[in-house]
Protein backbone atom coordinates (compact mmCIF):
# COMPACT_ATOMS: atom_id res chain seq x y z
CA UNK A 1 0.00 0.00 0.00
CA UNK A 2 1.78 3.51 -0.87
CA UNK A 3 1.90 5.90 2.28
CA UNK A 4 -0.20 8.57 2.76
CA UNK A 5 -0.30 11.11 0.05
CA UNK A 6 2.43 13.46 0.37
CA UNK A 7 1.94 16.24 3.81
CA UNK A 8 5.38 17.79 3.01
CA UNK A 9 8.93 17.48 4.21
CA UNK A 10 8.04 17.82 8.02
CA UNK A 11 5.18 14.80 8.21
CA UNK A 12 7.60 12.79 5.62
CA UNK A 13 9.96 12.88 8.82
CA UNK A 14 7.00 12.61 11.41
CA UNK A 15 5.49 9.30 9.80
CA UNK A 16 8.48 7.79 7.93
CA UNK A 17 9.86 4.62 5.84
CA UNK A 18 9.37 2.64 8.38
CA UNK A 19 5.88 2.92 8.59
CA UNK A 20 5.32 2.37 5.74
CA UNK A 21 7.19 -0.73 5.56
CA UNK A 22 4.85 -2.29 8.19
CA UNK A 23 1.86 -1.51 6.07
CA UNK A 24 -0.13 -4.27 5.20
CA UNK A 25 -0.17 -5.55 1.57
CA UNK A 26 -3.85 -5.11 0.14
CA UNK A 27 -4.82 -7.11 -2.53
CA UNK A 28 -6.33 -6.56 -6.10
CA UNK A 29 -9.81 -7.10 -5.02
CA UNK A 30 -9.69 -5.71 -1.34
CA UNK A 31 -11.35 -2.49 -1.88
CA UNK A 32 -9.58 0.46 0.09
CA UNK A 33 -10.05 1.31 3.13
CA UNK A 34 -10.70 5.24 3.52
CA UNK A 35 -12.54 6.44 6.40
CA UNK A 36 -13.19 10.19 7.21
CA UNK A 37 -11.24 11.16 9.88
CA UNK A 38 -12.86 14.94 11.45
CA UNK A 39 -10.94 16.51 14.18
CA UNK A 40 -12.06 19.43 15.74
CA UNK A 41 -9.72 21.44 17.99
CA UNK A 42 -12.22 23.65 20.10
CA UNK A 43 -11.24 27.59 19.83
CA UNK A 44 -8.84 27.66 17.16
CA UNK A 45 -9.03 30.82 15.53
CA UNK A 46 -8.43 30.79 11.76
CA UNK A 47 -5.94 32.75 11.39
CA UNK A 48 -3.81 31.01 14.28
CA UNK A 49 -1.86 28.88 10.95
CA UNK A 50 0.92 29.53 9.53
CA UNK A 51 2.70 31.19 12.56
CA UNK A 52 5.10 28.14 13.53
CA UNK A 53 2.98 26.50 16.05
CA UNK A 54 1.09 23.89 13.49
CA UNK A 55 3.21 22.31 11.00
CA UNK A 56 1.53 19.09 11.01
CA UNK A 57 -1.61 21.30 10.31
CA UNK A 58 0.18 23.42 7.92
CA UNK A 59 1.58 20.75 5.97
CA UNK A 60 -2.32 19.06 5.61
CA UNK A 61 -3.39 22.66 4.40
CA UNK A 62 -0.34 23.21 2.03
CA UNK A 63 -1.24 19.86 0.07
CA UNK A 64 -4.37 19.66 0.72
CA UNK A 65 -7.78 22.32 0.89
CA UNK A 66 -7.54 25.21 3.56
CA UNK A 67 -10.74 28.10 3.85
CA UNK A 68 -9.72 31.81 4.37
CA UNK A 69 -11.85 30.97 7.49
CA UNK A 70 -14.61 29.42 8.46
CA UNK A 71 -18.47 31.77 9.78
CA UNK A 72 -19.18 30.18 13.00
CA UNK A 73 -23.21 30.20 13.36
CA UNK A 74 -25.06 32.25 16.14
CA UNK A 75 -24.39 31.98 18.51
CA UNK A 76 -20.23 31.39 18.24
CA UNK A 77 -20.22 28.72 21.32
CA UNK A 78 -19.12 25.05 21.90
CA UNK A 79 -21.98 23.21 22.00
CA UNK A 80 -24.40 24.66 19.88
CA UNK A 81 -21.54 24.68 16.72
CA UNK A 82 -20.52 21.23 17.32
CA UNK A 83 -23.65 19.97 16.67
CA UNK A 84 -24.34 22.22 13.87
CA UNK A 85 -21.22 20.57 11.69
CA UNK A 86 -22.67 17.35 12.20
CA UNK A 87 -26.32 17.99 11.47
CA UNK A 88 -25.94 20.85 8.74
CA UNK A 89 -28.83 22.97 10.97
CA UNK A 90 -28.50 25.77 12.31
CA UNK A 91 -28.53 26.11 16.48
CA UNK A 92 -32.62 27.74 16.40
CA UNK A 93 -33.42 24.28 14.03
CA UNK A 94 -31.31 21.96 15.85
CA UNK A 95 -32.35 22.76 19.78
CA UNK A 96 -29.01 23.64 20.72
CA UNK A 97 -29.37 26.88 21.36
CA UNK A 98 -26.54 28.10 23.72
CA UNK A 99 -23.86 26.52 25.94
CA UNK A 100 -26.58 27.01 29.01
CA UNK A 101 -30.28 26.36 28.08
CA UNK A 102 -33.82 26.04 29.59
CA UNK A 103 -36.68 23.67 28.99
CA UNK A 104 -40.49 23.76 30.06
CA UNK A 105 -40.32 19.68 30.05
CA UNK A 106 -35.99 18.90 30.55
CA UNK A 107 -35.12 22.07 32.54
CA UNK A 108 -31.91 23.32 33.00
CA UNK A 109 -28.90 22.07 30.28
CA UNK A 110 -25.36 23.38 30.92
CA UNK A 111 -22.02 22.22 29.55
CA UNK A 112 -20.75 20.87 32.54
CA UNK A 113 -23.59 18.50 33.28
CA UNK A 114 -22.69 15.24 31.60
CA UNK A 115 -25.65 13.37 32.89
CA UNK A 116 -27.72 16.61 30.98
CA UNK A 117 -25.66 16.11 27.63
CA UNK A 118 -27.14 12.35 27.87
CA UNK A 119 -30.90 13.63 27.67
CA UNK A 120 -32.11 12.75 23.50
CA UNK A 121 -33.95 15.46 24.47
CA UNK A 122 -31.64 18.01 24.06
CA UNK A 123 -29.94 17.36 20.67
CA UNK A 124 -33.04 17.52 18.29
CA UNK A 125 -31.60 16.41 14.81
CA UNK A 126 -29.72 13.43 13.79
CA UNK A 127 -26.37 13.47 13.56
CA UNK A 128 -23.97 12.15 11.12
CA UNK A 129 -22.97 9.54 13.24
CA UNK A 130 -26.44 8.02 13.94
CA UNK A 131 -27.61 8.23 10.28
CA UNK A 132 -24.08 6.30 9.14
CA UNK A 133 -24.85 4.06 11.89
CA UNK A 134 -28.38 2.97 10.00
CA UNK A 135 -26.64 3.06 6.74
CA UNK A 136 -24.74 -0.18 8.78
CA UNK A 137 -21.56 1.53 8.75
CA UNK A 138 -19.68 1.89 11.98
CA UNK A 139 -18.69 5.28 13.52
CA UNK A 140 -16.01 5.84 16.44
CA UNK A 141 -16.64 9.29 18.60
CA UNK A 142 -14.13 10.67 20.95
CA UNK A 143 -15.79 13.39 23.10
CA UNK A 144 -17.51 15.18 20.53
CA UNK A 145 -20.54 17.22 22.18
CA UNK A 146 -24.11 14.91 21.60
CA UNK A 147 -22.04 11.58 20.79
CA UNK A 148 -23.16 10.23 24.41
CA UNK A 149 -27.10 10.85 23.83
CA UNK A 150 -28.65 8.06 22.43
CA UNK A 151 -31.31 8.88 18.92
CA UNK A 152 -33.37 5.88 18.63
CA UNK A 153 -31.39 4.05 20.73
CA UNK A 154 -28.90 4.55 18.28
CA UNK A 155 -25.36 5.60 19.40
CA UNK A 156 -21.77 5.54 17.70
CA UNK A 157 -20.27 1.89 17.57
CA UNK A 158 -17.17 3.02 19.97
CA UNK A 159 -17.37 5.93 21.80
CA UNK A 160 -15.65 8.05 24.63
CA UNK A 161 -17.56 11.05 26.65
CA UNK A 162 -15.39 13.81 27.35
CA UNK A 163 -12.42 13.26 30.21
CA UNK A 164 -10.13 16.22 30.67
CA UNK A 165 -8.26 13.64 32.54
CA UNK A 166 -7.59 11.47 29.85
CA UNK A 167 -3.67 12.23 28.59
CA UNK A 168 -2.93 13.43 24.92
CA UNK A 169 -1.47 10.26 24.15
CA UNK A 170 -3.66 7.60 25.56
CA UNK A 171 -6.46 9.32 23.28
CA UNK A 172 -4.70 9.16 20.80
CA UNK A 173 -3.54 5.75 20.69
CA UNK A 174 -7.45 4.64 21.89
CA UNK A 175 -8.88 6.24 18.59
CA UNK A 176 -6.08 4.85 16.20
CA UNK A 177 -6.93 1.52 18.24
CA UNK A 178 -10.23 1.89 17.05
CA UNK A 179 -9.48 3.00 13.45
CA UNK A 180 -6.16 0.06 12.90
CA UNK A 181 -7.22 -3.04 15.25
CA UNK A 182 -10.76 -2.52 15.34
CA UNK A 183 -13.32 -4.78 17.44
CA UNK A 184 -16.28 -5.49 14.70
CA UNK A 185 -16.17 -3.50 11.47
CA UNK A 186 -13.39 -0.91 10.75
CA UNK A 187 -15.50 2.28 11.04
CA UNK A 188 -16.20 4.79 7.89
CA UNK A 189 -16.35 7.76 10.11
CA UNK A 190 -13.96 8.58 12.99
CA UNK A 191 -14.84 12.03 14.83
CA UNK A 192 -12.37 13.84 17.99
CA UNK A 193 -12.41 16.68 20.11
CA UNK A 194 -9.84 18.64 21.45
CA UNK A 195 -10.22 21.27 24.15
CA UNK A 196 -7.11 22.49 25.29
CA UNK A 197 -6.38 25.86 22.59
CA UNK A 198 -9.86 26.87 24.23
CA UNK A 199 -9.00 26.45 27.93
CA UNK A 200 -5.51 28.35 26.94
CA UNK A 201 -7.25 30.85 25.02
CA UNK A 202 -10.32 31.72 27.70
CA UNK A 203 -7.34 31.55 30.77
CA UNK A 204 -4.40 33.79 28.33
CA UNK A 205 -5.99 35.15 25.59
CA UNK A 206 -5.69 34.28 21.80
CA UNK A 207 -2.37 35.54 21.24
CA UNK A 208 -0.65 34.43 24.56
CA UNK A 209 2.33 31.85 24.76
CA UNK A 210 0.09 29.43 26.73
CA UNK A 211 -2.38 29.49 24.23
CA UNK A 212 0.50 29.16 21.51
CA UNK A 213 1.16 26.02 23.64
CA UNK A 214 -1.43 24.54 23.69
CA UNK A 215 -1.60 25.09 19.99
CA UNK A 216 1.62 23.03 19.06
CA UNK A 217 0.16 20.23 21.57
CA UNK A 218 -2.34 19.70 19.79
CA UNK A 219 -0.98 20.16 16.56
CA UNK A 220 1.85 17.25 17.18
CA UNK A 221 -1.76 14.87 18.61
CA UNK A 222 -2.88 15.10 15.23
CA UNK A 223 0.61 13.90 14.19
CA UNK A 224 0.65 10.91 16.04
CA UNK A 225 -2.59 9.93 15.30
CA UNK A 226 -2.02 10.21 11.13
CA UNK A 227 1.34 8.48 12.20
CA UNK A 228 -0.05 5.47 13.57
CA UNK A 229 -2.88 5.46 11.33
CA UNK A 230 -0.25 5.61 8.27
CA UNK A 231 1.45 3.28 10.23
CA UNK A 232 -1.70 0.74 10.13
CA UNK A 233 -1.90 1.15 6.33
CA UNK A 234 -5.04 3.52 6.93
CA UNK A 235 -5.13 6.33 4.21
CA UNK A 236 -7.95 8.57 5.59
CA UNK A 237 -9.63 11.45 4.40
CA UNK A 238 -9.23 14.03 7.00
CA UNK A 239 -11.44 17.16 7.78
CA UNK A 240 -10.11 19.38 10.89
CA UNK A 241 -11.99 22.24 12.03
CA UNK A 242 -12.79 24.40 14.63
CA UNK A 243 -16.09 25.56 16.21
CA UNK A 244 -15.18 29.21 16.77
CA UNK A 245 -12.34 31.70 17.31
CA UNK A 246 -11.37 33.35 19.86
CA UNK A 247 -10.70 36.94 20.76
CA UNK A 248 -9.23 38.56 23.40
CA UNK A 249 -11.76 39.73 26.86
CA UNK A 250 -10.67 41.57 29.00
CA UNK A 251 -13.73 43.43 30.07
CA UNK A 252 -16.60 42.79 32.61
CA UNK A 253 -20.27 44.04 32.74
CA UNK A 254 -22.18 42.73 36.14
CA UNK A 255 -25.55 41.18 34.08
CA UNK A 256 -27.52 42.78 37.00
CA UNK A 257 -26.58 45.79 34.60
CA UNK A 258 -28.79 44.92 31.70
CA UNK A 259 -31.44 43.37 33.92
CA UNK A 260 -31.80 43.65 37.75
CA UNK A 261 -32.57 40.46 39.20
CA UNK A 262 -36.34 41.27 40.10
CA UNK A 263 -36.63 42.25 36.62
CA UNK A 264 -35.58 38.94 34.88
CA UNK A 265 -34.43 35.38 34.76
CA UNK A 266 -31.13 35.24 33.48
CA UNK A 267 -30.98 31.98 31.30
CA UNK A 268 -27.29 32.71 29.98
CA UNK A 269 -24.59 34.53 30.75
CA UNK A 270 -21.36 35.93 28.99
CA UNK A 271 -21.35 36.90 25.70
CA UNK A 272 -24.47 35.79 24.36
CA UNK A 273 -26.97 36.85 27.05
CA UNK A 274 -30.83 35.84 27.76
CA UNK A 275 -33.49 37.47 29.48
CA UNK A 276 -36.89 35.91 30.63
CA UNK A 277 -38.83 39.00 32.02
CA UNK A 278 -40.57 38.30 35.63
CA UNK A 279 -44.44 38.71 35.67
CA UNK A 280 -45.02 42.61 35.90
CA UNK A 281 -41.38 43.57 33.90
CA UNK A 282 -42.32 42.60 30.73
CA UNK A 283 -43.21 45.91 29.15
CA UNK A 284 -40.39 47.38 31.26
CA UNK A 285 -37.75 45.24 29.89
CA UNK A 286 -39.19 45.63 26.02
CA UNK A 287 -39.51 49.14 26.58
CA UNK A 288 -35.84 50.18 27.74
CA UNK A 289 -33.49 47.32 26.31
CA UNK A 290 -33.98 46.05 22.53
CA UNK A 291 -31.40 48.66 20.64
CA UNK A 292 -28.08 50.01 21.20
CA UNK A 293 -25.97 50.23 24.11
CA UNK A 294 -22.99 51.21 25.23
CA UNK A 295 -20.85 47.41 25.74
CA UNK A 296 -24.02 45.42 24.01
CA UNK A 297 -27.35 45.76 21.91
CA UNK A 298 -30.30 43.75 22.80
CA UNK A 299 -33.11 42.29 20.91
CA UNK A 300 -36.78 40.60 21.24
CA UNK A 301 -35.60 37.16 19.94
CA UNK A 302 -38.63 38.00 17.51
CA UNK A 303 -36.90 40.82 15.51
CA UNK A 304 -33.05 39.23 16.05
CA UNK A 305 -31.35 40.52 12.44
CA UNK A 306 -32.04 37.68 9.93
CA UNK A 307 -28.40 37.26 9.32
CA UNK A 308 -28.24 35.44 12.81
CA UNK A 309 -30.78 32.69 11.46
CA UNK A 310 -32.08 33.05 15.37
CA UNK A 311 -35.15 33.53 16.99
CA UNK A 312 -37.58 30.98 16.09
CA UNK A 313 -37.09 28.14 18.58
CA UNK A 314 -38.36 28.03 21.97
CA UNK A 315 -35.87 27.45 23.84
CA UNK A 316 -34.59 31.04 22.85
CA UNK A 317 -35.36 33.64 25.71
CA UNK A 318 -37.69 36.42 24.78
CA UNK A 319 -35.17 38.77 25.13
CA UNK A 320 -31.62 38.34 23.69
CA UNK A 321 -28.82 40.70 24.16
CA UNK A 322 -25.31 40.47 22.10
CA UNK A 323 -22.24 41.97 23.88
CA UNK A 324 -19.53 43.89 22.23
CA UNK A 325 -16.18 42.32 21.20
CA UNK A 326 -14.00 42.03 24.44
CA UNK A 327 -16.91 42.48 26.79
CA UNK A 328 -18.54 39.49 29.28
CA UNK A 329 -21.45 39.71 31.35
CA UNK A 330 -21.36 37.83 34.44
CA UNK A 331 -23.14 38.34 37.90
CA UNK A 332 -21.61 40.89 40.07
CA UNK A 333 -20.90 38.11 42.68
CA UNK A 334 -19.00 36.23 39.77
CA UNK A 335 -17.11 39.09 39.17
CA UNK A 336 -16.31 40.25 42.51
CA UNK A 337 -15.68 36.63 43.29
CA UNK A 338 -13.25 36.16 40.26
CA UNK A 339 -11.44 39.52 41.38
CA UNK A 340 -10.76 38.37 44.92
CA UNK A 341 -9.16 35.18 43.82
CA UNK A 342 -7.15 37.17 40.95
CA UNK A 343 -8.67 35.85 38.41
CA UNK A 344 -8.25 37.67 34.63
CA UNK A 345 -9.54 35.56 32.29
CA UNK A 346 -8.04 37.22 28.75
CA UNK A 347 -9.87 35.51 25.98
CA UNK A 348 -13.81 34.59 25.03
CA UNK A 349 -15.67 33.89 22.30
CA UNK A 350 -19.66 33.78 21.44
CA UNK A 351 -19.16 37.61 19.76
CA UNK A 352 -20.79 38.47 16.58
CA UNK A 353 -20.08 35.58 13.51
CA UNK A 354 -19.30 38.12 11.20
CA UNK A 355 -16.11 39.27 13.24
CA UNK A 356 -12.59 37.75 11.97
CA UNK A 357 -11.57 36.91 15.42
CA UNK A 358 -14.58 34.36 15.52
CA UNK A 359 -13.34 32.62 12.09
CA UNK A 360 -12.97 29.09 12.58
CA UNK A 361 -10.67 26.75 10.84
CA UNK A 362 -10.90 24.55 7.68
CA UNK A 363 -8.75 22.61 6.17
CA UNK A 364 -8.88 18.88 4.72
CA UNK A 365 -6.62 16.64 2.86
CA UNK A 366 -6.56 13.01 1.71
CA UNK A 367 -7.88 11.17 -1.78
CA UNK A 368 -10.67 12.69 -2.03
CA UNK A 369 -9.66 16.13 -1.76
CA UNK A 370 -7.79 18.51 -4.61
CA UNK A 371 -4.08 19.57 -3.94
CA UNK A 372 -3.31 23.36 -2.97
CA UNK A 373 -6.96 24.81 -3.05
CA UNK A 374 -7.45 27.94 -1.16
CA UNK A 375 -11.28 28.83 -0.48
CA UNK A 376 -12.91 31.62 0.76
CA UNK A 377 -15.07 32.22 3.79
CA UNK A 378 -17.61 30.11 3.98
CA UNK A 379 -20.51 29.31 6.61
CA UNK A 380 -20.03 26.10 9.06
CA UNK A 381 -23.78 24.87 7.73
CA UNK A 382 -22.07 23.94 4.52
CA UNK A 383 -19.67 21.36 6.00
CA UNK A 384 -22.28 18.59 6.96
CA UNK A 385 -23.24 17.88 3.32
CA UNK A 386 -19.54 17.54 2.42
CA UNK A 387 -19.52 15.14 5.36
CA UNK A 388 -21.91 13.17 5.09
CA UNK A 389 -21.03 12.29 1.41
CA UNK A 390 -17.76 11.12 2.54
CA UNK A 391 -18.98 8.98 4.78
CA UNK A 392 -21.30 7.92 1.96
CA UNK A 393 -24.61 8.64 3.35
CA UNK A 394 -27.78 10.55 2.23
CA UNK A 395 -27.42 13.34 3.94
CA UNK A 396 -30.30 14.63 6.19
CA UNK A 397 -32.49 17.85 5.30
CA UNK A 398 -30.46 20.81 6.42
CA UNK A 399 -29.65 24.66 6.29
CA UNK A 400 -26.37 24.14 4.47
CA UNK A 401 -25.33 24.73 0.72
CA UNK A 402 -23.89 21.15 -0.72
CA UNK A 403 -22.28 23.13 -3.74
CA UNK A 404 -20.16 25.67 -1.49
CA UNK A 405 -17.57 22.85 -1.02
CA UNK A 406 -17.97 20.63 -3.74
CA UNK A 407 -14.89 22.24 -5.48
CA UNK A 408 -12.87 20.81 -2.77
CA UNK A 409 -13.12 17.12 -3.97
CA UNK A 410 -11.68 15.45 -6.81
CA UNK A 411 -14.25 14.69 -8.94
CA UNK A 412 -17.08 16.52 -7.32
Amino acid sequence: MSCLPRLGAFLFLLLSLAACAAAPARTAKEPAYTPLLLVSVDGLRADALGRGDTPVLDALAREGVQAEGMRPSFPALTFPNHYTLVTGLRPDHHGVVHNSMKDPQLGRFVVADKQAATVAGWWQAEPLWTTAERAGIATAVWAWPGATAERDGVLPRQGQAFDANIPLDERVERVAAWVAAPQGPRPGLVAMYFEMVDGAGHDHGPGSEQARAAIRTVDAAIGQLLARLEAAGVVPNVVVVSDHGMADARNFLAVEDIAAMEEAEVVSIGQVIGLVPRAGYGDVLRARLPGRHAQYQCWEKERIPARLHYGSHPRIPPIVCQMDEGWNALPRAMIERRNAEGRRDAGAHGYDPDLPSMRAVFLAHGPAFRRGLRLPVFDNVDVYPLLARLVGVQPQPGDGNPQTLLPALQAP
